[in-house]
């Protein structure tokens, strides 16, 4: 729905230039927007990306390590906040988002690194 309402294009063409200043190329967005939300979605959009770009390509090879690198930060945060009964996370997902990000650009240059 996000996608299909050009919500998401308009994201990535506000995110384009910064993204592309640290060398990612704006087909992985939708990836890597998505990830912090809903793995399952991030896999579906993964897919789409490898069978559009093709698995050895740069955009897939990265697309691949973001799903590696990331994690579904606003599951993970229910789930154990609502096992473990903690109601005060006051910080907890400025840190999680934080690492997401670390994760975005660490795998953007891992990639770039080993794939050129």
């Amino acid at each position: 729905m996000f996608r299909a309402s050009g919500a998401l294009e308009l994201l990535i063409r506000v995110l384009d230039p910064v993204t592309r200043l640290v060398g990612a190329p704006p087909e992985v967005l939708p990836m890597a927007l998505l990830r912090p939300l809903s793995g399952s979605g991030a896999f579906g959009v993964m897919s789409e990306t490898l069978t559009e770009y093709g698995p050895d390509s740069f955009i897939g090879l990265l697309a691949s390590t973001l799903q590696g690198s990331t994690e579904t930060t606003f599951y993970v945060l229910a789930l154990y906040f609502g096992a473990a009964r903690i109601t005060e996370g006051r910080h907890t997902l400025a840190a999680c988002l934080t690492g997401d990000l670390a994760g975005f650009l660490g795998a953007v240059g891992a990639c770039h690194l080993f794939f050129g």
